[in-house]
Protein backbone atom coordinates (compact mmCIF):
# COMPACT_ATOMS: atom_id res chain seq x y z
CA UNK A 1 0.00 0.00 0.00
CA UNK A 2 1.38 3.67 -0.51
CA UNK A 3 0.62 6.07 1.41
CA UNK A 4 0.65 10.30 0.93
CA UNK A 5 -0.91 12.94 1.83
CA UNK A 6 -4.74 14.10 0.53
CA UNK A 7 -5.93 16.57 -1.74
CA UNK A 8 -8.47 18.68 -1.33
CA UNK A 9 -10.62 17.18 -3.91
CA UNK A 10 -9.83 13.95 -1.43
CA UNK A 11 -11.58 15.10 1.91
CA UNK A 12 -15.04 13.61 1.61
CA UNK A 13 -13.55 10.40 0.42
CA UNK A 14 -11.13 10.27 3.42
CA UNK A 15 -14.08 10.67 5.26
CA UNK A 16 -15.63 7.94 4.03
CA UNK A 17 -12.92 5.88 5.57
CA UNK A 18 -13.04 6.97 9.28
CA UNK A 19 -14.11 4.79 11.70
CA UNK A 20 -13.37 6.51 14.55
CA UNK A 21 -14.12 10.38 15.72
CA UNK A 22 -10.86 10.88 17.22
CA UNK A 23 -9.56 9.74 13.10
CA UNK A 24 -12.07 12.35 11.71
CA UNK A 25 -11.31 15.56 10.02
CA UNK A 26 -13.74 17.28 12.64
CA UNK A 27 -11.52 15.93 15.35
CA UNK A 28 -8.11 16.59 13.43
CA UNK A 29 -9.32 20.34 12.61
CA UNK A 30 -10.86 20.95 16.45
CA UNK A 31 -7.00 19.47 17.29
CA UNK A 32 -5.52 22.02 14.99
CA UNK A 33 -7.35 24.92 16.28
CA UNK A 34 -5.69 24.15 19.87
CA UNK A 35 -1.95 24.56 18.11
CA UNK A 36 -1.21 20.87 17.85
CA UNK A 37 0.53 19.72 14.53
CA UNK A 38 -1.23 17.54 12.60
CA UNK A 39 -0.34 14.88 9.30
CA UNK A 40 -3.44 12.98 7.31
CA UNK A 41 -2.52 10.20 5.14
CA UNK A 42 -4.53 8.13 2.63
CA UNK A 43 -3.77 4.60 1.09
CA UNK A 44 -4.11 3.20 -2.14
CA UNK A 45 -4.02 0.28 -3.29
CA UNK A 46 -3.77 1.14 -7.60
CA UNK A 47 -6.52 3.98 -7.19
CA UNK A 48 -8.34 2.22 -4.84
CA UNK A 49 -8.34 4.81 -1.62
CA UNK A 50 -8.30 2.03 0.92
CA UNK A 51 -7.26 3.78 4.75
CA UNK A 52 -6.41 6.68 6.18
CA UNK A 53 -4.40 7.35 8.97
CA UNK A 54 -4.78 10.57 11.50
CA UNK A 55 -1.56 11.30 13.59
CA UNK A 56 -1.20 14.83 15.99
CA UNK A 57 2.42 15.87 17.30
CA UNK A 58 2.45 17.37 20.38
CA UNK A 59 6.16 18.99 21.45
CA UNK A 60 8.33 18.01 24.80
CA UNK A 61 8.44 20.76 27.43
CA UNK A 62 12.28 22.51 27.00
CA UNK A 63 13.27 20.17 24.70
CA UNK A 64 13.30 20.38 20.06
CA UNK A 65 11.49 17.12 19.69
CA UNK A 66 8.06 15.78 19.37
CA UNK A 67 5.40 12.88 20.17
CA UNK A 68 3.39 11.34 17.69
CA UNK A 69 -0.12 10.07 18.64
CA UNK A 70 -2.38 7.98 16.27
CA UNK A 71 -5.42 7.32 18.00
CA UNK A 72 -8.27 5.15 17.07
CA UNK A 73 -7.11 3.97 14.01
CA UNK A 74 -7.23 0.68 12.06
CA UNK A 75 -4.32 -2.38 12.88
CA UNK A 76 -1.35 -0.61 10.98
CA UNK A 77 0.46 -2.83 8.45
CA UNK A 78 4.05 -3.20 7.33
CA UNK A 79 3.77 0.15 5.11
CA UNK A 80 1.63 1.90 7.33
CA UNK A 81 4.25 1.73 9.89
CA UNK A 82 6.63 2.48 7.44
CA UNK A 83 4.98 5.85 6.71
CA UNK A 84 4.31 6.88 10.46
CA UNK A 85 8.07 6.93 10.52
CA UNK A 86 8.42 8.56 7.70
CA UNK A 87 6.24 11.51 8.87
CA UNK A 88 7.74 11.05 12.73
CA UNK A 89 11.43 11.69 11.40
CA UNK A 90 9.63 14.67 9.21
CA UNK A 91 8.11 16.01 12.42
CA UNK A 92 11.29 15.30 14.86
CA UNK A 93 9.30 12.56 16.91
CA UNK A 94 11.02 10.37 19.03
CA UNK A 95 8.16 8.05 18.62
CA UNK A 96 4.71 7.73 17.68
CA UNK A 97 2.25 6.34 19.83
CA UNK A 98 -0.21 3.68 18.37
CA UNK A 99 -3.39 2.63 19.70
CA UNK A 100 -5.58 0.76 17.49
CA UNK A 101 -9.20 0.55 17.54
CA UNK A 102 -8.91 -2.99 17.66
CA UNK A 103 -10.99 -5.21 20.44
CA UNK A 104 -12.19 -8.64 21.61
CA UNK A 105 -13.98 -9.83 24.26
CA UNK A 106 -11.17 -10.68 27.31
CA UNK A 107 -11.80 -14.41 26.78
CA UNK A 108 -10.57 -14.23 23.70
CA UNK A 109 -7.47 -11.94 24.41
CA UNK A 110 -5.55 -15.03 23.08
CA UNK A 111 -6.54 -13.33 19.64
CA UNK A 112 -4.84 -10.38 20.32
CA UNK A 113 -1.53 -12.46 20.54
CA UNK A 114 -0.39 -12.04 16.77
CA UNK A 115 -1.24 -8.66 16.24
CA UNK A 116 0.77 -7.77 18.87
CA UNK A 117 3.48 -9.16 18.19
CA UNK A 118 3.60 -7.98 15.08
CA UNK A 119 3.79 -4.85 16.47
CA UNK A 120 6.88 -6.21 18.40
CA UNK A 121 8.80 -7.14 15.15
CA UNK A 122 8.17 -4.07 13.70
CA UNK A 123 9.69 -1.80 15.95
CA UNK A 124 7.22 -0.69 18.83
CA UNK A 125 7.35 -1.14 22.33
CA UNK A 126 4.51 -1.62 24.93
CA UNK A 127 3.57 2.04 26.09
CA UNK A 128 1.91 3.96 28.63
CA UNK A 129 -1.79 4.10 27.43
CA UNK A 130 -3.49 7.06 27.03
CA UNK A 131 -6.82 5.09 26.66
CA UNK A 132 -8.40 2.93 28.98
CA UNK A 133 -7.31 -1.00 27.60
CA UNK A 134 -11.15 -1.86 28.01
CA UNK A 135 -13.97 -0.82 27.62
CA UNK A 136 -18.33 -1.92 27.53
CA UNK A 137 -19.58 -1.97 23.98
CA UNK A 138 -23.46 -2.81 23.69
CA UNK A 139 -25.11 -4.52 20.81
CA UNK A 140 -27.84 -1.93 19.59
CA UNK A 141 -28.73 -4.52 16.80
CA UNK A 142 -30.73 -6.39 19.99
CA UNK A 143 -34.00 -5.11 20.42
CA UNK A 144 -35.50 -3.21 23.22
CA UNK A 145 -36.56 -6.25 25.48
CA UNK A 146 -33.57 -8.18 24.80
CA UNK A 147 -31.57 -5.13 26.07
CA UNK A 148 -33.25 -4.97 29.09
CA UNK A 149 -32.98 -8.41 29.65
CA UNK A 150 -29.32 -8.32 29.50
CA UNK A 151 -29.07 -5.29 31.98
CA UNK A 152 -27.90 -6.24 35.80
CA UNK A 153 -31.33 -6.61 38.15
CA UNK A 154 -30.35 -3.67 39.41
CA UNK A 155 -29.86 -1.35 36.91
CA UNK A 156 -33.59 -2.38 35.49
CA UNK A 157 -34.97 -1.28 39.09
CA UNK A 158 -33.05 2.04 39.17
CA UNK A 159 -34.46 2.79 35.11
CA UNK A 160 -38.04 1.77 36.50
CA UNK A 161 -36.99 4.50 39.66
CA UNK A 162 -36.16 7.09 37.68
CA UNK A 163 -39.40 6.52 35.12
CA UNK A 164 -41.67 6.42 38.46
CA UNK A 165 -39.85 9.44 39.61
CA UNK A 166 -40.83 11.41 36.22
CA UNK A 167 -37.34 11.75 35.12
CA UNK A 168 -37.29 13.21 31.36
CA UNK A 169 -34.84 12.93 28.59
CA UNK A 170 -34.36 14.76 25.87
CA UNK A 171 -31.99 15.45 23.29
CA UNK A 172 -31.06 19.01 23.48
CA UNK A 173 -27.80 19.84 21.01
CA UNK A 174 -28.31 23.70 21.66
CA UNK A 175 -26.00 26.47 22.57
CA UNK A 176 -27.84 26.69 25.94
CA UNK A 177 -28.06 23.07 26.24
CA UNK A 178 -24.02 22.91 25.84
CA UNK A 179 -23.97 25.19 28.36
CA UNK A 180 -25.99 23.31 30.90
CA UNK A 181 -23.26 21.15 30.50
CA UNK A 182 -20.34 22.69 30.79
CA UNK A 183 -22.19 24.42 34.63
CA UNK A 184 -22.56 21.02 35.26
CA UNK A 185 -18.97 19.59 34.49
CA UNK A 186 -17.66 22.13 36.56
CA UNK A 187 -19.42 21.02 39.53
CA UNK A 188 -19.27 17.14 38.47
CA UNK A 189 -15.12 17.87 38.49
CA UNK A 190 -14.69 19.94 41.83
CA UNK A 191 -17.11 17.25 43.56
CA UNK A 192 -15.16 14.23 42.37
CA UNK A 193 -11.48 15.61 42.19
CA UNK A 194 -10.58 14.62 38.81
CA UNK A 195 -8.94 16.34 35.86
CA UNK A 196 -11.03 17.99 32.96
CA UNK A 197 -10.44 20.20 29.64
CA UNK A 198 -11.08 23.96 29.96
CA UNK A 199 -14.37 25.17 28.77
CA UNK A 200 -12.12 26.68 25.63
CA UNK A 201 -11.62 23.50 25.09
CA UNK A 202 -14.92 22.09 25.23
CA UNK A 203 -16.49 24.80 23.75
CA UNK A 204 -13.82 23.93 20.19
CA UNK A 205 -14.50 20.74 20.69
CA UNK A 206 -18.33 20.75 20.21
CA UNK A 207 -18.67 23.35 17.69
CA UNK A 208 -16.17 21.42 15.35
CA UNK A 209 -17.92 17.59 15.90
CA UNK A 210 -21.07 19.42 15.91
CA UNK A 211 -20.81 21.30 12.82
CA UNK A 212 -19.32 18.26 11.41
CA UNK A 213 -22.73 16.23 12.41
CA UNK A 214 -20.97 13.83 14.53
CA UNK A 215 -22.01 15.28 18.66
CA UNK A 216 -25.14 15.52 20.29
CA UNK A 217 -26.28 16.79 23.67
CA UNK A 218 -28.91 14.35 25.67
CA UNK A 219 -29.70 14.93 29.27
CA UNK A 220 -32.25 14.55 31.83
CA UNK A 221 -34.06 16.40 33.68
CA UNK A 222 -36.36 16.62 37.10
CA UNK A 223 -39.16 18.91 37.93
CA UNK A 224 -37.87 21.06 35.40
CA UNK A 225 -34.16 20.88 36.50
CA UNK A 226 -31.40 19.65 34.60
CA UNK A 227 -29.53 16.57 36.61
CA UNK A 228 -27.78 15.20 33.88
CA UNK A 229 -26.04 16.08 30.32
CA UNK A 230 -24.09 13.81 27.84
CA UNK A 231 -22.35 14.09 25.18
CA UNK A 232 -22.33 11.36 22.60
CA UNK A 233 -20.87 10.98 19.49
CA UNK A 234 -22.62 9.35 16.44
CA UNK A 235 -20.24 8.39 13.42
CA UNK A 236 -21.44 5.79 10.99
CA UNK A 237 -23.83 3.22 12.53
CA UNK A 238 -21.20 3.87 16.17
CA UNK A 239 -22.39 5.45 18.84
CA UNK A 240 -19.90 6.93 21.72
CA UNK A 241 -20.59 8.23 25.00
CA UNK A 242 -16.96 10.03 25.58
CA UNK A 243 -18.30 13.20 27.87
CA UNK A 244 -20.39 13.33 30.57
CA UNK A 245 -21.72 15.53 33.88
CA UNK A 246 -24.18 15.32 36.36
CA UNK A 247 -25.50 17.57 39.68
CA UNK A 248 -25.85 16.32 43.02
CA UNK A 249 -28.99 17.40 43.91
CA UNK A 250 -32.24 14.32 43.65
CA UNK A 251 -29.61 11.51 43.09
CA UNK A 252 -31.94 9.27 44.32
CA UNK A 253 -34.29 9.58 41.37
CA UNK A 254 -31.55 7.81 39.41
CA UNK A 255 -31.61 10.66 36.31
CA UNK A 256 -28.37 8.99 34.72
CA UNK A 257 -29.50 5.67 34.98
CA UNK A 258 -32.43 6.17 32.74
CA UNK A 259 -30.21 8.77 30.63
CA UNK A 260 -28.36 5.71 29.63
CA UNK A 261 -31.51 4.19 28.57
CA UNK A 262 -32.57 6.60 26.44
CA UNK A 263 -29.15 6.86 24.79
CA UNK A 264 -28.98 3.54 23.91
CA UNK A 265 -32.62 3.96 22.43
CA UNK A 266 -31.93 6.87 20.50
CA UNK A 267 -28.54 5.07 19.17
CA UNK A 268 -30.97 2.35 18.08
CA UNK A 269 -33.41 4.93 16.42
CA UNK A 270 -30.44 6.83 15.02
CA UNK A 271 -29.62 3.51 13.09
CA UNK A 272 -26.46 2.55 15.05
CA UNK A 273 -26.14 -0.98 15.44
CA UNK A 274 -22.98 -0.48 18.33
CA UNK A 275 -22.73 1.64 21.56
CA UNK A 276 -18.96 2.24 22.93
CA UNK A 277 -18.66 3.76 26.62
CA UNK A 278 -15.61 4.79 26.02
CA UNK A 279 -13.37 3.05 28.76
CA UNK A 280 -13.72 1.02 31.42
CA UNK A 281 -11.74 -1.02 33.97
CA UNK A 282 -10.98 -4.24 33.27
CA UNK A 283 -12.38 -8.05 34.50
CA UNK A 284 -10.93 -7.97 37.57
CA UNK A 285 -11.57 -4.53 38.52
CA UNK A 286 -10.54 -3.20 42.42
CA UNK A 287 -13.25 -1.54 44.14
CA UNK A 288 -10.61 0.52 45.41
CA UNK A 289 -9.69 2.38 42.21
CA UNK A 290 -11.44 5.94 41.97
CA UNK A 291 -13.23 4.97 38.65
CA UNK A 292 -15.11 1.62 40.10
CA UNK A 293 -18.48 3.21 40.79
CA UNK A 294 -18.35 4.20 37.36
CA UNK A 295 -17.58 1.09 35.88
CA UNK A 296 -20.02 -0.73 37.86
CA UNK A 297 -23.08 1.78 36.29
CA UNK A 298 -21.70 0.90 32.42
CA UNK A 299 -21.27 -3.12 33.33
CA UNK A 300 -25.03 -2.76 34.71
CA UNK A 301 -26.40 -2.33 30.88
CA UNK A 302 -25.33 -5.86 29.73
CA UNK A 303 -22.31 -4.78 27.12
CA UNK A 304 -19.31 -6.71 26.51
CA UNK A 305 -16.83 -6.01 28.27
CA UNK A 306 -13.86 -5.40 25.23
CA UNK A 307 -10.47 -5.72 25.36
CA UNK A 308 -8.23 -3.48 22.82
CA UNK A 309 -5.05 -4.22 21.36
CA UNK A 310 -3.17 -2.09 23.64
CA UNK A 311 -1.13 0.82 23.22
CA UNK A 312 2.74 0.83 20.85
CA UNK A 313 5.02 3.30 20.73
CA UNK A 314 6.67 2.99 17.36
CA UNK A 315 10.57 4.01 18.18
CA UNK A 316 11.96 6.59 15.99
CA UNK A 317 14.92 7.57 17.74
CA UNK A 318 15.43 4.72 20.05
CA UNK A 319 18.13 6.45 22.56
CA UNK A 320 15.83 9.51 23.00
CA UNK A 321 12.85 7.08 23.47
CA UNK A 322 15.04 5.33 26.46
CA UNK A 323 15.55 8.40 27.68
CA UNK A 324 12.17 9.90 27.46
CA UNK A 325 11.21 6.54 29.01
CA UNK A 326 13.29 7.13 32.26
CA UNK A 327 11.96 11.10 32.49
CA UNK A 328 8.52 9.75 32.14
CA UNK A 329 8.04 7.52 34.63
CA UNK A 330 9.75 9.56 37.42
CA UNK A 331 7.30 12.25 36.01
CA UNK A 332 4.05 9.68 36.81
CA UNK A 333 5.26 8.95 39.76
CA UNK A 334 5.28 12.55 41.15
CA UNK A 335 1.56 13.09 39.53
CA UNK A 336 0.49 10.17 41.33
CA UNK A 337 2.10 11.42 44.26
CA UNK A 338 0.19 15.16 43.76
CA UNK A 339 -2.86 13.08 43.07
CA UNK A 340 -2.88 11.16 46.42
CA UNK A 341 -2.01 14.89 47.85
CA UNK A 342 -5.16 16.52 46.37
CA UNK A 343 -7.65 13.63 47.24
CA UNK A 344 -6.84 13.48 50.51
Amino acid sequence: MIYRKPRLDEEAAYDRLVKHPLQSRAWGNFRENNGVSLERLIGFEGNRMINQMQVTFHPIPKLPYMIGYYPKGSWPDESALQALKEIGKREKAIFVKLEPDVSVPPYQETDLNQLQEFLLKHGCRSGRPLFTPYSFIIDLTKSEDELIVEMKAKTRYNVKVAMKHGVQVVEDSSDQGFNEYLELLSLTTKRQKFFAHTQQYQRQMWQHMKGAGMAHLLKATYQGETMVVWVLFKLGQRLFYPYGASSRKHREVMASNLLMWEAMRWGKKSGCTSFDLWGSLGPQADPKDPWYGFHKFKEGYGGILAKFVGSYDLVIDAKLYKLFRIGDRWRWQWLRFKSKLWRN
